[in-house]
């Protein structure tokens, strides 16, 4: 999957004519979250409550702390706006699926275990950071249509696809879901591997807006994973999750979403500079995260939990 991100990098560097159809991208990208909610809806319905309890709510604590981390960081250190401030903070208080599915497969290579219900947590993250991060931004942005942003974070795409997979998922059961499991487990792995060269295409396209970015915000898309990706571990830890778990919650505190979180500032916040929050999320924290948040986080994860 990295790799097939790279080769998307260096095709749009050396302007190559690859391009991956729209159609095809949209379809991909509903393929993988429904996927994703169906395989996390199956292990539920196989788990106890009890089990779950302590690790939801240190998702949502996640989901509050992150975006108020990044606002402030980017209010304080990256001396941005109060409207592209919120803007980034939304970004970073949400999660990126791709980099969840990333750490789920670093942590098998690694050969740990992880809960079966952790797709329900990315679904549980992916909406307060967003909510968080528009409201820092309400007083200050004298704009922006706010029920329609709020529309798109609880009905939008991604949102409605994981939920709709873990209830379908969750009603279903494992028995049933083995019918379709040639398509939705089988296959998905390539499917991913087309997904990543499209995102690679996207990052090598916003590589050039780094040095518009700044600095200051290059170093803010290295660190701020890292001190959420630490967060995410730590919580995972104590809510009683494995270490491989505990990992892959650290990889999702510390990511940066690109596809809820951007319909959602587009429309709250028009004002906003796409060139801060897309080239930071995708052209920064995504490839540092591939490359060294994942593995900060199970060394991490490792470490605290002994194993």
């Amino acid at each position: 999957m990295v790799l097939c991100f790279a080769l998307g990098i260096v095709a749009k560097l050396v302007r190559s004519d690859l391009s991956v159809p729209e159609s095809i991208y949209q379809g991909l990208s509903i393929y993988l979250l429904l996927a994703i909610g169906l395989k996390g809806g199956a292990v539920l319905a196989d788990t106890p409550l009890r089990e779950l309890f302590l690790p939801a709510l240190a998702t949502v604590l996640i989901g509050v702390v992150t975006p108020t981390s990044a606002w402030l960081l980017m209010r304080w250190i990256g001396h941005l706006g109060a409207a592209d401030s919120a803007a980034v903070a939304a970004h970073y208080g949400s999660v990126s699926v791709v980099t969840f599915l990333a750490a789920i497969e670093a942590v098998r290579i690694a050969g740990l275990e992880a809960d079966g219900f952790l797709p329900a947590l990315v679904a549980l993250m992916e909406v307060p950071g967003i909510v968080v991060a528009l409201l820092f931004a309400r007083r200050a942005s004298g704009g922006g249509d706010w029920s329609a942003a709020f529309r798109e974070v609880f009905i939008g795409k991604s949102i409605l696809l994981l939920i709709g997979g873990l209830v379908i998922g969750f009603l279903s059961g494992s028995g049933r879901l083995a019918d379709v499991n040639p398509f939705f487990a089988t296959a998905f792995k390539g499917a991913l591997c087309l997904f990543m060269i499209e995102l690679g295409l996207v990052t090598g396209s916003r590589l050039a807006d780094v040095r518009f970015a700044g600095p200051r915000l290059v170093v803010l898309g290295c660190v701020i994973p890292v001190l959420h990706g630490a967060l995410g571990v730590a919580l995972g830890l104590a809510a009683g999750l494995t270490p491989g778990g505990a990992a892959i919650l650290g990889a999702m505190a510390g990511s940066a979403s690109y596809i809820a979180a951007p319909a959602a500032v587009r429309v709250a916040l028009p004002e906003a500079n796409p060139a801060y929050y897309l080239t930071m999320a995708l052209g920064i924290t995504f490839p540092f995260n591939l490359a060294l948040g994942i593995p900060l986080s199970i060394g991490l994860a490792r470490w605290w939990s002994g194993s």
